[in-house]
């Protein structure tokens, strides 16, 4: 059961960054959703895909993935990049 490690984004519709030093070890989907006849709504039988874990850094998750025998591959977090502006520049 594949996994990937990954530290959450932050959320581009608020302007705080809670939570986002967190690694999480997301499992990889073994099946496809397939919509439920009765209801529509989309669904799997893999339990898998519930499961999130949540560590304080990258190294407590790729040692609990190697402690497990999870095969994880960590997912680098990209630059912050800030766009430094000036409110006097909305006038120019």
């Amino acid at each position: 059961m594949p996994a990937r490690i990954y530290q959450r984004p932050k959320n581009a519709m608020q302007s705080g960054r809670a939570r986002t030093g967190e690694w999480v070890l997301d499992f990889v989907p073994a099946e496809a959703k397939k919509p439920d006849p009765l209801m529509g709504w989309a669904g799997s039988g893999d339990t898998q895909q519930q499961v999130q874990l949540k560590f304080p850094d990258c190294d407590a998750a790729v040692a609990y993935a190697e402690k497990y025998g999870i095969e994880a591959h960590v997912v680098p977090t990209p630059p912050r990049r800030l766009k430094i502006q000036a409110y006097a520049d909305n006038f120019r």
